[in-house]
């Protein structure tokens, strides 16, 4: 019995061989095909104006803002002596032009990447092999200098059907490999619906942002999943202040464009007398949304500044009461400055 069970075990890893040899071709071609649609669908895509973008991200950058205070705030870590320097007022101008350049590199923004596909590839059905084993095989090349997404993963099904690993498996397995720091294999609790609500409630909505840009991949669903709902809990309570001067912030403000509900926010810049901020982020949706109403009046005059704004809440806010009160309350506070 026992030589007929490692003769069974033989067999069974010399048949896996021989389906791995079998479908390296067609590995290969999955591959460049997945490659070349993910290329095309990128090259169709450029019509509209991306993310990544230089002028989006300047505009983006320009609307976070560079508050030193914030972005060096104190943090909970283990107790250490405070430490005291005296300096010139050059060496002090030095110091912050240094502390501005340390800032600006802690304030780049996450990706944001469209959701991947998955992957439903089959390589093979052995049915011989159906009913031989209670479990799943895994198969995983773990050569280090191979790249993660390009890394090779299959898996062996109970029935006999060889497939590549999907998505979740791939992060599962890659993790237990090649461990992330501060990535869990399994997600924390934290990111459920009703702990989410919890978390908000005491507005620690970047702790969630940042606990998710080292659990989940950009471009995987759950990461995609959990900013969606940060962010709608910002634009429901209008707390965008949370996120201002942040690296979280430009990912706000392009999720809310591309829903085309920036209302709140131009209101909220208002308010905060950020006007430059207000018509930086109307001419980001004119850039986003050529044809629309805002975009097409603002071209026909050449508007500026505050008219910017102002056409925009003639022709698209929802808002635009609140948006004309802010800047009336703007103008009126120019002026008083100005006649003083």
């Amino acid at each position: 019995m026992a030589a007929l069970g490692k003769a069974r075990c033989l067999r069974r890893g010399y048949s896996w061989l021989q389906t791995v040899q079998r479908n390296k071709n067609l590995l290969v071609t999955c591959s460049t095909r997945t490659f070349c649609s993910d290329k095309q669908d990128s090259v169709q895509n450029n019509a509209k104006p991306q993310f990544t973008d230089p002028v989006v991200q300047d505009i983006l950058t320009r609307i976070t803002g560079l508050d030193l205070q914030k972005v060096f705030r104190t943090t909970k870590k283990e107790l250490q002596p405070p430490t005291y320097k005296l300096m010139t007022d050059e060496q002090l101008k030095q110091a912050v032009n240094v502390a501005s350049e340390k800032a600006k590199k802690l304030l780049e923004m996450p990706p944001v990447l469209p959701e991947r596909k998955p992957i439903t590839d089959v390589l093979s059905v052995d049915k011989f092999l159906d009913g031989m084993d209670t479990a799943k095989y895994v198969f995983t090349d773990i050569t280090y200098s191979i790249p993660h997404r390009e890394r090779f993963i299959v898996v062996r099904e109970t029935n006999g059907t060889l497939r590549k690993a999907t998505w979740e498996e791939r992060d599962r397995l890659i993790q237990a490999y090649f461990p992330k720091d501060g990535r869990k294999v399994t997600a924390p609790l934290l990111f459920s619906e009703e702990n989410l609500k919890m978390v908000f409630s005491q507005d620690r909505h970047e702790d969630v942002l940042d606990l998710c840009l080292v659990q989940f991949e950009p471009d995987s669903s759950q990461y995609i999943k959990v900013h969606a709902a940060t962010y709608e809990d910002l634009e429901k309570h209008g707390k965008y202040e949370l996120l201002r001067s942040t690296r979280h912030f430009g990912g706000m403000a392009w999720y809310l464009v591309n829903a085309r509900r920036v209302d709140g926010l131009i209101v909220d810049m208002l308010k905060n007398e950020l006007v430059q901020d207000a018509v930086s982020l109307v001419s980001l949706f004119n850039l986003v949304y050529p044809h629309s109403e805002s975009a097409q009046e603002a071209s026909s005059c050449q508007a500026t500044d505050t008219d910017l704004v102002k056409i925009y809440a003639q022709k698209e806010s929802q808002r635009s009461g609140y948006i004309e009160l802010a800047l009336q309350a703007y103008e009126q506070t120019e002026s008083n400055s100005a006649a003083v």
